[in-house]
């Protein structure tokens, strides 16, 4: 309750039947405990200048629960309880808000599985943290779902092609005796050659085959501009392989409404490099993300102590936390029907997904001056943002793979038209239409300096000499952090 500029007195609040329970100087007001039915006398008071609620406030991750609707899908009893997600990552270690989530470790580095770098756990907290240390206010999308570590990054954020794909392997081994129905993969690399060449993305597709869905990060690189294409063309693998979900960054504007969400200008944009497929598949939140710390342990605390958020938890930013909270709502689809297959929760989530954007949006980098201009087509957003109860909701049937779609862009009248695969899902035009699933920017023109960019449409990759990332690197791709110049988060 405020009050008139020197007017405050507790005595009216006791005259109806209230206490007051804290002084609020800076705004003339109280903290008080008033019944119901005194209140619109106490308002009409002329000494009483504004009554209004003990609000709850919240920071970015309670907003994204909200956002895309974990909260509601608890209320309907889906927290992806007896659902395994492999988190391959840099570990995850065993702090309270995930000491009873994480069923198996396993390492396939020198190093140990508990992690001491901080992005594995943070990513497992985004997926199935229990909101221990918080009282319940930092909970992840699927608290009830089981996390199985599997560790491949360093303590830098740093991993080989190769360990990615043994732990691929393991999870694929591991699947019927931990459950395991979805891959989270915040991690990615260059595009060197096409998916059909890339191992990487035949490791995903063995474990899509086996019945798991693949969930990974875009990437990073959407303030790319190299070489004039405006982070277009900066999929990173195996985010390019046209049957997992990959997944962009969007920001939760620090309401719980989706109607002032933004991209997030790092966001990496499609099409994919050689392939051309249309990506990312979805978008959710990703930037100023709270989620699990190891307190006195994650490297990425000590590097950045002003992230952290109380003394369990830190703020990260990327398409890496992105991407945890699709493989949260994959879990708990996959709770509500067990029989789904990884292209039917694919289809699902992706026609499910709100559609509602704005045409263009700008982000001015504080600390370099300079601004990044996103426009939300189907190689910024996808088929749409997240929506959680939308998806649990939708009962479409999908036969067929749920292939990502090809771009083709004609030269001619400068659009860019979708090709789906004739066997892919999308081809029952009736029910997965293409402005069905992508909206109604299924049919994109733009200007010559992006569309008509042969380094966007030919057959090479914007990223550069692969020298400068050395032999099959892979990188968790949140590995930046800090101000808007080198942790990609924005205000």
């Amino acid at each position: 309750m405020q009050f008139k500029r020197g007017k405050a007195s507790g005595e009216a609040i006791q005259a109806g039947g209230g206490w007051v329970k804290d002084e609020l100087p800076i705004v003339d007001g109280v903290v008080a405990s008033i019944p119901a039915k005194a209140l619109e006398q106490l308002a009409k008071r002329p000494d009483v200048a504004f009554v209004s609620p003990n609000r709850k406030v919240h920071s970015t991750m309670d907003y994204s629960n909200p956002t895309v609707g974990a909260d509601i899908a608890r209320s309907l009893g889906f927290d992806g309880t007896g659902i395994g997600v492999a988190v391959i990552d840099s570990g995850v270690s065993n702090p309270p808000d995930l000491a009873s989530r994480v069923v198996y470790s396993e390492s396939f580095i020198s190093l140990s599985a508990n992690e001491r770098y901080g992005h594995g756990t943070h990513v497992a907290g985004i997926i199935a943290g229990i909101g221990k240390d918080s009282n319940q206010k930092y909970l992840g999308i699927a608290p009830g779902a089981n996390i199985v570590n599997l560790r491949v990054l360093d303590d830098s954020g740093g991993g080989r092609d190769s360990d990615v794909i043994k732990a691929i392997d393991r999870a694929i081994a591991l699947k019927s005796q931990y459950n395991i129905r979805v891959i989270n993969l915040s991690l990615g690399r260059p595009v060197f050659e096409s998916y059909t060449l890339d191992p990487l993305c035949q490791a995903v597709e063995r474990a899509w085959a086996a019945g798991i869905v693949v969930v990974t990060a875009a990437g990073n690189e959407g303030r790319n501009n190299s070489f004039g294409t405006h982070g277009y063309d900066t999929i990173a693998a195996p985010g390019n392989d046209p049957y997992v979900i990959t997944v962009g960054a969007m920001k939760t504007e620090g309401t719980l409404s989706k109607g002032d969400d933004l991209i997030a200008s790092y966001s990496s944009k499609g099409p994919t490099a050689f392939d051309h497929f249309v990506k990312p598949d979805i978008v959710a939140p990703g930037n100023r993300i709270v989620s699990v710390s190891t307190p006195g342990v994650s490297i990425l605390e000590t590097a950045v102590p002003s992230n952290m958020v109380g003394t369990s938890y830190f703020k990260l930013s990327g398409t890496s936390m992105a991407a945890p909270m699709v493989s949260g709502a994959a879990a708990l689809l996959l709770q509500k029907d067990p029989s789904l297959t990884p292209d039917q929760v694919k289809a699902r989530l992706m026609k499910s997904a709100s559609k509602s954007f704005p045409t263009v949006s700008t982000f001015l980098d504080p600390v370099t001056g300079m601004t990044y201009i996103s426009q939300y087509d189907i190689f910024t957003i996808g088929a749409g943002y997240l929506d959680i109860p939308a998806a649990l909701a939708n009962t479409d049937a999908a036969i067929g793979s749920a292939l990502s779609p090809t771009a083709v862009y004609n030269t001619i009248t400068g659009k860019v038209q979708v090709v789906t695969a004739s066997a892919a899902v999308w081809g029952d035009t009736a029910v997965w239409g293409a402005t069905a699933v992508w909206g109604a920017n299924v049919f994109l023109s733009g200007n010559a300096a992006v569309w008509g960019d042969s380094a966007v449409w030919g057959d090479a990759a914007v990223w550069g000499d692969a020298a400068v990332w050395g032999d099959a690197a892979v990188w968790g791709d949140a590995a930046v952090w800090g101000d808007a110049t080198t942790v990609l988060s924005e205000n």
